[in-house]
């Protein structure tokens, strides 16, 4: 077993050694799917365990001898947000195990800190946006940011961003934490590339309008081009998630 922890959280390392052994007993789950978290009490501090599905044999040989484990990126990842100014859950650790040889699980551990929500608070059907611009410039101006000091989520998803409304002596504000995010590139983001990054982004035209308008401000881009360009990139997506479902649909019958 593999097991990397930060200093700061030494004192954790016997439960957090146990790990391998008592996850599928023990925990609060609150994420199952693909890959599954878990909550832990221990010793006054909430942690949140993330174990990775078992990968395909392929990805258990890349990720032994070629690639960085999906716990082990997601740990850099968090350092690297954090020394850049951008909030993320606090990483305590990864352990990755092996089997035969080759890589099996993987656990990414950090600190669970709840916000507010998430920006899934938008949806395609909207009708419109009432209440909610404060956040939409919040929003598009931290991506703006995130882009500028050259990070790029590469699975930017409304359930990706946490959010958290903030009062400041009578001034109202927002906070955004990123999580998943073991998928990141750190390198120069264009107007362009940083447009696309929205198109998994839910929302109406006017909330993709409105991102673009105040991204575009943000990083001194032309307003036009950017709303084209969101409104581009969300159709596209949208037509290809369409595609993908019809074809699943379509194997669903084949097999039925």
């Amino acid at each position: 077993m593999k097991l990397v922890l930060r200093d700061k959280y030494s004192h954790l390392r016997t439960f957090i050694e146990s790990l391998p052994d008592i996850f599928d007993k023990e925990g609060e789950s609150i994420f199952l799917a693909r890959n599954e978290i878990k909550l832990y009490e221990v010793e006054g501090l909430t942690l949140n365990v993330k174990s990775y599905k078992v990968p395909i044999l392929i990805n258990r040989i890349a990720y032994t001898f070629f690639r960085p484990s999906k716990a082990s990126r997601a740990y850099e990842h968090a350092l690297t947000l954090l020394s850049k100014g951008f909030q993320t859950p606090d990483p305590v650790a990864y352990i990755e195990t092996k089997k035969s040889g080759l890589l099996h699980r993987s656990f990414f551990i950090s600190l669970h800190t709840p916000m507010d929500g998430h920006m899934r608070l938008f949806n395609d059907e909207d009708k419109d946006n009432v209440g909610k611009e404060d956040l939409i410039k919040a929003f598009a101006e931290f991506t703006a940011r995130l882009h500028e000091a050259d990070i790029l989520h590469c699975d930017y998803s409304p359930g990706n961003i946490l959010r958290e409304k903030v009062d400041e002596m009578g001034k109202i504000s927002y906070h955004f934490s990123l999580v998943d995010i073991n998928r990141m590139q750190f390198r120069p983001v264009s107007v362009e590339m940083g447009c696309k990054n929205f198109r998994r982004m839910r929302g109406n035209d006017e909330f993709f309008r409105l991102c673009a308008t105040y991204y575009a401000k943000e990083r001194g881009a032309d307003v036009e081009q950017c709303v084209q360009s969101f409104l581009d990139w969300k159709y596209k997506d949208r037509a290809k998630r369409k595609r993908k479902e019809r074809f699943k649909e379509a194997i669903r019958k084949i097999f039925k």
